[in-house]
């Protein structure tokens, strides 16, 4: 990564086995795609009066060439559950992302011309 990796917890108390856990999985992500110019993740709990236990959120935002991959997982009790499913999310978009920047993935042609379009609407 070209930018270090920006980690914000909230809600929660920091921990430094968090913090490693999300630094390990993050750089998992270049092995999908190693052209990653930066990632950001947020791991909060967004309101205290759940009945259940806490409920946490992930927000992983991947930045590269051309675009920004977001991957979000939310409401699962156990920090590190929701970090696991929030970071496989994010692979598979790298992977996506990635088969669509070598080719792999056909694009659709559209349906119609915007040309055909304007010509029937001064009929």
């Amino acid at each position: 990564m070209q930018i270090p990796l920006q980690i914000t917890i909230r809600g929660i108390d920091h921990s430094e086995a968090l913090e490693s856990h999300i630094h390990e999985k993050s750089k998992k992500l270049e092995e999908f795609f190693d052209h990653i110019t930066s990632c950001r993740v947020v791991v909060e709990v967004p309101h205290k009066h759940h009945q259940q236990g806490k409920q946490f959120n992930v927000r992983i935002v991947i930045s590269v060439p051309g675009s920004e991959i977001v991957a979000n997982h939310d409401h699962a009790e156990d920090v590190y559950v929701a970090l696991r499913d929030g970071y496989n999310a994010a692979i598979r978009q790298l992977e996506d992302y990635a088969r669509k920047i070598r080719g792999d993935v056909k694009t659709h042609q559209p349906k119609y011309r915007p040309e055909e379009i304007d010509q029937g609407a001064d009929t």
